[in-house]
């Protein structure tokens, strides 16, 4: 790995020198304001078969919903077809008041969030502030809404007295018509009835008035708070999903469960289908005269211009003595519309007819406590450890034909792949087609073996009969017995295998991809140490890479339709960055299309290939989506504008990018915050923040992550307090290649301790820092590896925070504990031989451990066992918490971004000190 890998120029001088100058005053009150200033990126863009236009879902800065656009790079026009308004024909109105009072209700409370936070802080300034003027006036809303209530109780109450007494003296009035007697005479019962209910007005009312006292009316505000609490729901919600037409320039999509159609040219969506069920498109029928689309259970089939539906997915058909009963969880079409791949799973022994599964489904139930209420109550979320026996069910691939218009149901084929499930851990990918569907693959992966294989299988022409494959007698011609058909139960063959040496990120890559002319499967492999493309010659059956080099490459975008070329997003030449790039298929010449050093993710390519698209931007200019003609990439066209322009105002110091060599001679890639009047010379405080864990494709230092405590408390605490602040990736992360994704394996947190001893080294000597007074931060991996690092290297660091860190992996998550600590044994928690509790006792600096009370992620209770271990060890004066009673692993409870970081800079200010001594 070379150094120009990791410090690659990411902004020229030019950007450099339009940062803008530093405010006045800089606060954390405008950093983290309650409306953030980052916007929402644009959403599955998704090209046209002609490539003439792209489609995606997005919302401009602090609209609600995500609406569907199609820009035309014909004309260059951008058109919006779905927003509240446009979308309001198809809404009842009792939804549109909702969406349109909580809106109202989201951008009131948020603006009064803001209002607070800053009068408190003027408060503690020593200003004349009224900090109780926001509950005053929600409490006198309330009373007002129950007065209200109350009097539309007393009214119904009144009434229905009054229909009572009515209807009680008309039944004295029948019953004295049959007996033959005079009807009672009026009593004045209903006078009476109104003159009790106004007398216990009147005396309500008096009561009313004292009735209640302050902590009363504090809790009523809490019940009406808990009840006008926002849900997703309540806001409009826009588009869900689009599928683009197989030749034709129009699209079908989904909202709000119904399915909407618009073609080229037209100004507006036309409905299709709205049946109060929960429909989703999967694709157009192959001539686009109709569609296939779901509901909560079957796969069906409609025309535009027929009425009616076809079911494609029946049920699966078992004889009484079957042994497995499957059934489908999932299907994907061929290209050309003539093929399925059906998953089935069956359920587990002894749960069929209501009866209850012999074992229980994988994994526990955890308790987590709220302390909301009076009481403490408990709530169970699921959780699946190291140690815990797996109920897998079992699995089946079925490959089906799609039946014709009106064709009668045909025999139900064997499944072409089962696998026993049990106790083991079993993955498998999404099966693709060819797109003549020709041939299907998929992939699987067995953790408990380490065993990787790569299936692929083909739709061959078989006997007329039972459409199960036969083999022809010797000489017989292929028509043997009659016309040939398709055949549905050949079964795939492993055409590659790798057993052990994998890598654990592959699995989450690990999808295949046909080229155009299905001659080649393309595959994610990292056989060299780094995830790149590798092509399976189906006809030659060998196995070949498609590039070379020290980079991640491991999103395949599309082919050209020669299939000569290929596209795919990589880090080469800057590993903080991601670009795209054209591939040649015979040689891996690779020629970048996107702009070099700017991060581009969603990406997508038109099938002709002449076409992308991705939301790519860096620190000098906030991600937006681009549109890149791959003939005349510097000519790209922004197409969103997603984020408050306002932030430039805060946006002070811009961070530089540098690389150290650690002690086994790797680079490892950091950037550094520098404050205004920084010399070589300095002496200054210093906060370093890591992550260290492998994260499928995300890292620290990218350039374009505004992350709240790396970038932007950083910028903060530099331009603020003058303090040098470093975000560092030590090994352990991922798109670094294997060597880092998979450093933790045996050894969590070693590799990362050792690379942050090299850059407190680093630093001391190249970055103007007083040596004993750096600090380290952490969330989450970033937690565990802050606390691993204060309590195995306890002199090196002069105070550290710890955020949500699993303290404890025997407890957390098996689907990543077991791919990224060690081997795991389901007869007992081995993995505790990694648990930080017996290394806490060597603290010897300030520590602040943050957490969420109601974390269902990293579970809280891992910070309150270290907490305890620190105290039975004499650590009282160093260790203190900080926690969101209402939080979970992000926090974002009571607790806001603005306080934590209060208290972070309260924490450094107390332990690191000011900037120069």
């Amino acid at each position: 790995m070379t150094a120009a890998l990791l410090a690659a120029a990411v902004l020229t001088p030019q950007a450099l020198a339009t940062a803008p100058a530093p405010a006045a005053t800089l606060s954390l009150e405008r950093l983290y304001r309650a409306e953030p200033y980052r916007g929402e990126n644009a959403k599955e863009p998704e090209f046209s078969h002609s490539g003439r236009y792209l489609a995606y879902r997005w919302n401009p800065f602090g609209e609600p919903g995500t609406d569907l656009y199609v820009h035309d790079s014909k004309t260059g026009k951008t058109q919006r077809l779905t927003s509240p308004a446009l979308m309001a024909a198809f809404d009842a109105p009792e939804d549109l008041e909702r969406f349109e009072r909580k809106l109202k209700q989201k951008r009131d409370e948020t603006a009064e969030r803001q209002a607070r936070e800053e009068a408190q802080q003027a408060y503690l300034a020593g200003q004349a502030v009224d900090l109780n003027q926001w509950d005053v006036a929600a409490i006198e809303k309330v009373k007002q809404e129950l007065a209200a209530k109350k009097q539309r109780d007393d009214a119904q109450k009144l009434a229905d007295k009054t229909e009572a007494e009515q209807e009680k003296k008309a039944a004295a009035a029948l019953a004295a018509q049959r007996a033959g007697t005079a009807a009672p005479m009026p009593d004045g019962a209903a006078d009476k009835v109104e003159k009790n209910e106004k007398n216990e007005k009147s005396a309500e009312k008096g009561a009313d008035k004292d009735s209640k006292e302050g902590w009363e009316w504090r809790d009523e505000l809490k019940k009406s708070q808990a009840r006008n609490r926002l849900k997703p729901s309540d806001l409009y919600p826009g588009v869900a999903q689009i599928v683009w037409a197989h030749k034709k320039d129009e699209l079908i999509f989904q909202y709000r469960g119904g399915l909407f159609r618009w073609v080229a040219g037209e100004a507006r969506v036309q409905p299709l289908l709205n049946t109060q069920r929960e429909l989703k498109i999967v694709a157009y029928t192959p001539d686009d005269q109709g569609f296939v689309f779901t509901d909560e259970s079957r796969v069906l089939r409609a025309q535009f211009k027929a009425a009616g539906v076809q079911v494609l997915n029946r049920e699966l058909i078992h004889p009484d003595d079957a042994e497995k009963k499957y059934k489908i969880e999932s299907t994907v079409l061929s290209d050309d519309g003539r093929w399925m791949a059906l998953v089935g799973r069956a359920p587990l022994k002894g749960a069929e007819d209501g009866k209850p599964a012999a074992a229980p489904a994988p994994g526990r139930q955890v308790e987590i406590m709220n302390y909301a209420e009076r009481w403490a109550t408990a709530k169970k979320v699921p959780r699946e450890v190291s140690d815990d026996k797996r109920t897998e069910k079992p699995l089946a691939v079925y490959i089906r034909r799609v039946p014709e218009a009106g064709e009668a149901p045909r025999r139900q084929a064997e499944p072409v792949f089962t696998q026993a499930g049990g106790d083991g851990w079993f993955e498998i990918s999404e099966v693709v087609w060819a797109r003549d569907g020709s041939h299907y693959a998929f992939v699987t992966w067995e953790r408990e073996k380490e065993l990787l294989r790569v299936y692929l299988g083909g739709t061959q022409q078989c006997p007329q009969g039972d459409g199960v494959r036969r083999p022809p007698p010797e000489g017989a011609k292929e028509a043997w017995g009659g016309p040939a058909l398709p055949c549905e139960s050949a079964k795939p063959e492993i055409v590659l295998e790798r057993r052990g040496n994998v890598g654990h990120e592959v699995v989450n890559v690990m999808k295949p991809a046909f080229t155009p002319d299905g001659k080649q499967l393309v595959l994610n492999l990292d056989e060299s140490g780094w995830r790149q493309p590798h092509a399976w010659d189906i006809a030659a059956r060998t196995l070949r890479p498609l590039l070379k080099g020290e980079f991640e490459a491991y999103q395949v975008l599309g082919f050209t339709p020669d299939s000569r070329q290929m596209f795919v997003a990589a880090n080469k030449d800057d590993l903080g960055a991601m670009n795209l790039f054209r591939v040649a298929m015979q040689d891996g010449a690779m020629t970048a299309l996107g702009t070099a050093g700017e991060y581009h993710r969603n990406a997508v390519v038109s099938e002709d290939g002449q076409w992308l698209a991705a939301n790519a931007g860096n620190w000098a200019e906030r991600p937006e989506l681009k549109l890149i003609n791959a003939a005349r990439p510097a000519a790209a066209k922004t197409l969103t504008d997603s984020h408050d322009k306002t932030w430039t105002q805060l946006d002070l110091l811009r961070p530089e990018r540098f690389s150290f060599r650690n002690r086994h001679g790797d680079q490892i890639a950091a950037y550094v915050f520098k404050p205004a009047g920084w010399q070589t010379t300095d002496r200054r405080p210093a906060v370093v923040y890591t992550y260290g864990g492998p994260l499928n494709d995300r890292h620290i230092v990218e350039v374009d992550s505004f992350q709240q405590t790396g970038y932007v408390f950083a910028m903060y605490m530099a331009a603020r307090h003058g303090y040098v602040t470093v975000a560092v990736d030590p090994r352990g992360h991922s798109n670094y290649g294997r060597k880092f994704s998979d450093a933790n394996w045996e050894q969590a947190g070693a590799p990362q301790a050792e690379d942050l001893e090299d850059l407190h080294k680093y630093m001391a000597a190249n970055l103007g820092v007083d040596p004993q007074r750096v600090g380290l931060n952490g969330w989450s991996f970033g937690g565990f590896q802050t606390q691993y690092t204060l309590y195995t290297k306890p002199d090196l660091f002069a105070a550290g925070i710890a955020g949500a860190g699993p303290t404890e992996w025997e407890n957390y998550n098996s689907w990543y504990s077991g791919r990224t600590i060690g081997k795991v044994d389901r007869t007992k928690p081995n993995l505790r031989k990694y648990s930080l509790l017996p290394l806490a006792r060597h603290l010897k600096k300030p520590l602040l451990l943050v957490h969420g009370m109601q974390d269902p992620n990293v579970l809280y209770q891992d910070t309150v066992n270290v907490y305890r271990a620190l105290l039975e060890s004499g650590k009282d004066a160093l260790v203190d918490l900080y926690l969101d009673p209402d939080g979970e692993h992000a926090m974002g409870g009571t607790v806001k971004p603005v306080g934590l970081h209060r208290k972070y800079e309260a924490f450094w200010l107390q332990h690191l000190g000011t900037a120069m001594r």
